[in-house]
Order: structure tokens, then sequence, then C-alpha cells
């Protein structure tokens, strides 16, 4: 394992880049020999397309097919697999691997692992860098580290970009600390980082929301001799405008052309982005003088396109359309994706009519409407509830030879439910086919959520089935609303059956699901049912968590059978389940209610040393004192004293009052005493009631005891109370 310091590394890119650029690792010449020759630099990997013969190739597809079947793997297999990998070249190699990685890039790491270790064969450079390239896109920073690893144990040449590769994988699982620390590995490698990977950890910083980092990060590299460029300059604005400091974004663009870098375009479009979204219409246009001025760059087709789609996605329609109309007046080009993107910014607004305007005005100047804007008018009308006209902008599409697809369905069946007409939205669905379209799993989810929101439950369910029949599966959120519903409305049998007809089907059912139904069976007093489904979970290999077991703890607790909550709690903690705060209320208020004190403290000893409750001791005797259980209230007084916390005083305080309710104030003043003893302070208001009850029972020796101590404490002045 490669093991270095664990501070961010900015300081020693001093030390590496000082040190002469010399070659970064030894190459072996060939696969069998052993003979290695320096390189100055890692060769670049073919190009993308390079691969696309490769991968159509006979060899290619009989080892993928193999690989497929990797869970049924027989010796006669992994020979046949064995064989072809012999006869296979690293672009083939390299092929196979780029195709398992885009189903899952642990499969080709294990492809390439089990390939490493067979005889006779050892992996090409470029097949290194391959999968090196493949897990940078993942957060598998382990298997990339492993296989830079096996780069170095066996002499393959590597250059600042292999080490550029792990850095991205370690940003990508969001360990910021260790891809920093790869600078580090590179410097024990002897490998001099150029301006490259250098632009990664600016990058790598930038996404860690460390902009300061970065900025420190990129003045160090000049003051060693790695001038920044322009991509250097765009990460950094980049990071400066998502920490909203847009002054020193345009700072920065202003010293990249005093240090001889001129800024591109995209170091003012990440500006003009963020200035966008604020609506600062007025700086953006400013910023275009600036960058014709300045940098001699001119806004061309590109630029307006990008300010019209960034305002309209955030929704400043008129914004949006004052550039779109002073990129018409400078005879720049404007297609339906630019008016698309603006009336879909009024749609959101609800201002239909200037949508419809639009659209016209499209239409007089023979950029014809598609069906993306078409669609998002039809979802404008359908959202202020105007279906009648959503309707007429259908059939207006259709005179114009334009098509409604799905989304146009879909939208129109979202409006009718979300005014109460799903039933007709479901009728719309059921004729998709005579109508030429096909409904999608949203659509499916529309008309079901519309069921739901209406209360039809069982229309709900009979949307989910047919929606499964058609091959479309729904979202486990959308499985536990719908088994939630059916629960609320006490019907628990119904609801594990539609889980169950869910789970045949093939659709991912998971715990929640599992613990919805059995809350529900509980809420029902059906404790049976709920033990039962309970069993199932197991046999279904879906192992409760804690949520699952304070539900069921809490049903047995309802229903008095302790012995066999106490043994569900105690298999919860056995199987390294932490209790949550509502775990233990959810104990502490069945064990109080049944008056098993004993057992709960004995329990309580076995859950606080896997996870602390500070209040749990309090929370105890304030439910005894709710169920009238004083004296084992009591009892426990000395587990809160120990802290003597205001949380503790206000337990005290509880339970003295529940004294005097019941007519102990011998006991209450006990109490009190004993608060006084701890240095615990006890309510004033309230010692003075207990003192004035203990005189009107004649209690002679205790009564105005308290006021004394008060007084000795010097908390109330004496004279005020001299009677």
């Amino acid at each position: 394992m490669l093991r270095c310091r664990t501070t961010i590394p900015l300081l020693p890119l001093r030390r590496l880049l000082v040190q002469p650029r010399r070659p970064c690792a030894a190459a072996t010449s060939s696969a069998g020999a052993g003979d290695a020759t320096p390189v100055s630099s890692a060769k670049e990997p073919p190009r993308e397309d390079d691969l696309s013969e490769e991968s159509r190739s006979r060899l290619v597809r009989d080892t993928c097919r193999l690989l497929e079947l990797r869970d049924s793997w027989s010796p006669k297999l992994e020979a046949q697999l064995r064989h072809l990998l012999r006869v296979l070249s690293p672009p083939q190699v390299r092929a196979i691997l780029r195709a398992q990685a885009e189903k899952d890039a642990r499969a080709a790491f294990e492809f390439f692992r089990w390939a490493d270790r067979q005889w006779k064969y050892r992996h090409a450079p470029e097949v290194f860098d391959e999968m090196l390239c493949l897990l940078s896109r993942t957060k598998l920073h382990d298997p990339a580290r492993r296989v830079l690893r096996l780069m170095i144990r066996r002499g393959v040449r590597r250059g600042p970009r292999q080490f550029a590769h792990l850095m991205l994988s370690y940003s990508r699982a969001g360990k910021l600390r260790s891809a920093m620390r790869v600078l580090q590995l590179m410097q024990k490698d002897g490998c001099a980082p150029d301006i490259s990977i250098c632009n990664v950890a600016v990058n790598v910083l930038v996404v860690a929301g460390r902009v300061d980092k970065a900025l420190e990060f990129a003045e160090r590299m000049r003051r060693v001799g790695v001038e920044p460029d322009v991509v250097t300059y765009n990460c950094l604005i980049k990071g400066l405008c998502s920490a909203r400091r847009i002054v020193d974004a345009l700072e920065m663009i202003g010293s990249m052309l005093k240090n001889g870098c001129p800024p591109d375009k995209i170091s003012y479009y990440t500006v003009m982005s963020f200035l966008c979204k604020e609506k600062r219409v007025a700086e953006v246009q400013s910023l275009l003088e600036r960058m014709r001025n300045d940098a001699g760059l001119f806004p061309d087709q590109v630029t307006y396109n990008m300010l019209v789609h960034v305002l309209a996605k955030h929704g400043h329609a008129d914004e949006a359309l004052e550039f779109l109309k002073e990129s018409e007046g400078k005879r720049f080009r404007v297609d339906e994706v630019g008016y698309s993107a603006v009336v879909h910014a009024f749609c959101l607004n609800g201002r239909m009519a200037e949508a419809k305007e639009i659209v016209n005005e499209m239409i007089s100047k023979g950029c014809h409407p598609d069906v993306v804007t078409y669609s998002a008018v039809v979802d404008g009308f359908c959202r202020i509830g105007e279906i009648d006209q959503a309707r007429k902008m259908m059939k207006h599409m259709y005179k114009n030879g334009c098509k409604p697809n799905t989304v146009t369905h879909t939208a129109l069946l979202n409006g009718l439910c979300k005014i109460g007409k799903t039933s007709e939205a479901w009728e719309l669905l059921n004729k998709s086919e005579e109508e030429w379209w096909t409904p999608s799993d949203i659509t499916y989810s529309v008309v079901m959520h519309g069921f739901r929101r209406e209360g039809k439950l069982k229309e709900s369910c009979d949307v989910v089935v047919q929606m499964l029949q058609k091959g479309f599966f729904p979202t486990t959120v959308e499985i536990n609303m719908l088994i939630h519903a059916l629960c609320k409305e006490g019907k628990p049998v119904q609801a594990k059956d539609f889980m169950e007809q869910c789970q045949s089907k093939g659709c991912s059912i998971n715990v929640v699901n599992f613990t919805t139904v059995i809350h529900g069976f509980s809420r029902q007093g059906d404790l049976e049912s709920a033990l039962s489904l309970l069993d199932d979970m197991y046999l279904s290999n879906r192992h409760p968590d804690v949520v699952t077991y304070t539900v069921v703890v809490d049903a047995l607790g309802k229903k008095g059978r302790m012995k066999e909550a106490t043994e569900l709690v105690q298999k919860m903690l056995n199987r390294g389940l932490l209790p949550t705060p509502v775990t233990y209320r959810t104990v502490i208020h069945r064990y109080c209610e049944q008056g098993k004190v004993e057992e709960l403290l004995n329990l309580l000893d076995k859950m606080l040393p896997r996870q602390e409750f500070s209040s749990a001791y309090n929370q105890v005797i304030e439910k005894l004192c709710a169920f009238g259980k004083l004296s084992e209230a009591y009892n426990l007084l000395s587990k809160v004293l120990r802290t003597a916390s205001q949380r503790d005083a206000q337990t005290c305080h509880i339970l003295m009052e529940s004294f005097l309710t019941r007519g102990l104030t011998l006991q209450s003043y006990n109490v009190a005493c004993r608060m006084f003893q701890r240095n615990l302070i006890p309510d004033l208001k309230l010692c003075q009631k207990v003192d004035s009850q203990l005189a009107v029972e004649g209690q002679r020796q205790a009564a105005g005891k308290l006021t004394i101590k008060f007084i000795e404490r010097g908390l109330i002045k004496p004279e005020k109370h001299g009677n």
C-alpha cells in the first residue's frame, strides 16, 4: 500500500518542481524482456475511434461473451478465456476493458487482474493506461492505486498523466487529502510534475470547495517556474464564481492579461453564467464590452446562445428574450432551440400569452417550432389549469405537421391529474396505442400519483400492475408511498399483497417497504402478521434495520410481551445495529408502562455502551412519573444527579411536582434536599410551594428549611422572608 503523510501537500510542490526534469520511470521494451529503456514521457493513448474496429472483432466479442458467464465459470470456460487472452493484441484488450467498464468498472478491473496473473502474459503499457483512464471516471480509487503500484513494480513507463488519473479517482470519491498526496507519490517515484497534473490538482481543490487552497497552489506553481495557463485560470475563475466571489473572478481575468496569458471566451463565459443566474444583466453587458475591448474577443452566436439558455434556465424570460432579439439584430441565426428555451422560461412563469406570441413569431419568421417547443407550451397551460387551451395547442401541432410525443401527452395527463381528473387521464393513457404514442414510466407514475392524491388507492395499484406488465418498474419510493397510503387507511393486508405482487414482477423491494407494512399491521394490533412479515424479511435476504426493530419492539410492548421485546433488542444489538433516540424512547415508554423497571435497567446497561444517550435515565424517571410509579422513579434519582446538569434539574422538578400532586410533600422535600447536596439549585417557586405545604401539614422540622438553604447560598435576601 502506498503510504504518505496526511496533510494536503501544497508545500512539497516546490521540492518537486526544482528537481531537474528527468525521465519518470523506465519502461519495458517488450513483455517478455526485462531490459528497461528510459523514456521522457508516457506515450499518449490512441484516440477513441481507434478502438472502434477492434471492438467489432470476433476475438473481442467472444471474450466479452465468456466474461458475461463469469458467475457460472468452470475450468473449461476459464481455459477457453486463457486461450483467447494469448492471441489478443493490446488494442483488443483495451477494447474488452472498455466494453466491461460500460457496464461496471469493477468487472473491467477484475478481468485486468485475472489476465495479469496468467502465465506468459504481461499487460502492455497502453493497457495500464486504459485501465487507469477508465477507473479515473469512477470513485474506485483503491483499484486505481493498485494498478499504479503494479506499474511501478513492473517498471512500466509512467508520467504525470497516470498519476493524474489516480488523483481524479480520489477526487470523485471525495478524498481530497488522498488526491493531493498523489503529488508526493510522484516525488517518491522521481517523476517531475507538469502543467497538466498541476491543472488537475487545481481543479480537484476547486471542486472540493477549497478555492483559497487552489489559489495558493497556483501561486506556488508560479514561484517555482510552472506558469499557470488559461486552463489553470479558468478553473480558478470557476471556483471563485462558485464561492460567489465575482469581484475576485473579474480581477483574475484582468491579471491574466497582465501576466501574458490572455483569457479565452470560456473565462468570460464562466463569469457571465454566474451573473445570468442572478439576473445581473447590466454587468453582463459590461463584461461583453470588456471582452471586446480588452481581449479582442467579439461576441458570436455561441456567446448569445449561452446567455439565452442560462437566463432561460433560471426563469429570467424577459432578459433571455432581450438577448435573443439582440442576437437577431446582429444577424446571427436563432434556431428553434433558442426560441424553445425562451418559450419554456415564459411557460414556467405562467406567462402563456407571451409564450404563444413567441411561437407565432417563430412561424412568421420561417422557424418552425418543433415538438419540444410545443410540449413546453402544452405543459405551461397544464400548469395553470387551462386544459382546454392545452388540447387546442395539441390540435395546432397536428395541423402544422408536428406530432405530439410522449412528453407532450404526459404533460397533458399531469395537468388532468392536478385538477382532479385522474380517471380521464387514465382513459387517455389506455388509448395510447390507438393514438400511436408510447407511454413511459414517468407517464404511468403521473397517473399513479394522481389516483393516490385523490385517495383512490385501488386504481393507483392497478396503474402499477399495468406499468409492470408493460415492462416499467416503479421506484421503491413510489411503491412505499402507495404502501404507506394503504396502511394509513387501515389496509395492511392489501399493502402486503401489493408489495408481494411488485416483488414477484421483479421490482426492487427494500427494507423500508417491509417496515412500512409491519408498522401497518402493528397499528391494527395484528402482531402475529407483523412478526410473520419480519420472518419473511430474513427469508428474502432483506435484513431489518433499526427502524424495523423499533417498530416491532413497540408492538410487542403494547401487547405486554416484554420477554420477546427484550430478546429482539438483544438480537438487534448482536447484529451491530445502534439504537436511535426513537429506539430509546420506545423502549423506555413501553417498559415503564408495563412496570418492568428492573428489566429496563438491565437492557439500558447493554444499549448505552453501544450508543450513548445522555438523557436515557431522565426519560425513565419522567415516564415513571407519568405512569404514577413514583417510588421506582425516586430510586433512580441517583443516576441523574451524577452530572447535575440543567436537564437533570428539569427531571427533578417533574418528580417534585408529581409528589406534590399526590400529596407526598415530604418526598418532594427530600428530592429538593438531594439537589442541594449535588449543588444543583431547584426552582425557587416550587420550593416555596413545598415549604408552604409542609407548614400546612404540620411538618415543623422540614417546613421553611428549603427557604433557609436559598438564603444561606445568597440566592434570596433574608429581609424579604423575615416572617
